[in-house]
C-alpha cells in the first residue's frame, strides 16, 4: 500500500457526485485506498467548482474530518512546479497538473488517484513514470 494517496479532482468529483460516470470508480478506489488522501489547493479550487454551491458540502466535509489534506506548499516548489507546466505545455499541464506531479516527486512512496490519462504523458524526476490508478 502506498504511504501517500494523492487525489485529483476528477477522483474528487467522481466520489462526491452520484451522477458522474466516474462515480463508480471512485467509490472502489476509495475502499482500495481509504483516506486520509492529500492534494493540492489547485485541486480543491478545480473540484469546488466542478461540483457547484449545493454539491461542495461533502468536499467541505472530507477536509473537516481531515479524510483530504492540502499537503502541498506552491511557494516552496513554484520553480519546479512552472517548470513542469513549461516542459509539458503541450500536453498541456493544467497548474494543479503540475502540482500533483511535483508532489509525486517530494512525497516518498506515491500513488495518484485519477482518471486524466495525461499522467501516463508526464514523468517525474524526469523520467519516472508516475505511479497512478485509473478507470480502466
Amino acid at each position: 500500500m502506498a504511504a501517500n494517496v494523492l487525489v485529483d479532482a476528477g477522483f474528487l468529483v467522481g466520489l462526491l457526485s452520484r451522477r458522474d460516470n466516474l462515480h463508480d470508480w471512485a467509490v472502489s478506489s476509495a475502499g482500495r485506498f481509504p483516506p486520509p488522501w492529500k492534494t493540492c489547493e489547485a485541486v480543491l479550487s478545480e473540484a469546488f467548482f466542478l461540483l457547484g454551491v449545493r454539491a461542495g458540502h461533502p468536499l467541505r466535509e472530507l477536509l473537516r474530518r481531515r479524510a483530504l489534506e492540502v499537503a502541498f506548499d506552491f511557494g516552496r516548489d513554484a520553480d519546479a512546479v512552472l517548470r513542469l507546466m513549461q516542459k509539458y505545455g503541450d500536453v498541456p499541464a493544467s497548474f494543479a497538473d503540475a502540482c500533483l506531479l511535483r508532489m509525486t516527486e517530494t512525497l516518498p512512496d506515491p500513488v495518484l488517484l485519477t482518471p486524466d490519462s495525461d499522467f501516463r504523458t508526464f514523468r517525474r524526476h524526469g523520467r519516472q513514470v508516475v505511479p497512478t490508478i485509473s478507470p480502466a
